[in-house]
């Protein structure tokens, strides 16, 4: 079974699949490289994927390469996620589209800033059902001394 591995903080200057495969070239063939690139300016994303047989293999290139400097960059390599995994984390489970969930998760952020900054005058606001009793009898001894 082979193993995903991320590669990250590779520099966004253009980096070639090749310079990539060049630097894991002590690996030999079993090791496949992916730069993720932006689809409008095809420019380099910061990440790689980087596929290798075996797990044993993977702790090795980890150990290996993790931390060692590529286009004057130090890597950071880890285990990729599974992409089933990753997309039921972000709500895409039980047929639910990706994009609604997007929409759903950005509606339940906006949601809450509302009530957040909603207004601030007092009629709006309610005390808390455990201290309501003693902020009216504190709003009563207020009023009391005003007068």
């Amino acid at each position: 079974m082979s193993i995903r591995l991320y590669v990250g903080n590779l520099p966004k200057e253009p980096v070639e699949k090749d310079s990539l495969a060049a630097m894991f070239a002590d690996e030999g063939q079993q090791v496949s490289t992916k730069v993720i690139k932006d689809r409008k300016t095809g420019k380099c994303r910061g990440f790689a994927f980087v596929t290798v047989p075996t797990d044993e293999m993977a702790d090795q290139f980890i150990e290996k390469y993790n931390g060692q400097s590529f286009m004057d960059n130090p890597l950071k390599i880890e285990k990729a996620l599974p992409r089933s995994k990753a997309k039921k984390e972000e709500g895409a489970e039980d047929g639910v589209s990706n994009a609604a969930a997007n929409n759903k998760r950005k509606n339940n952020k906006r949601s809450k800033k509302q009530q957040t900054t909603g207004s601030n005058r007092q009629d709006t606001i309610q005390p808390d059902p455990r201290w309501a009793d003693q902020l009216s009898k504190l709003k009563e001894m207020l009023a009391a001394t005003n007068n």
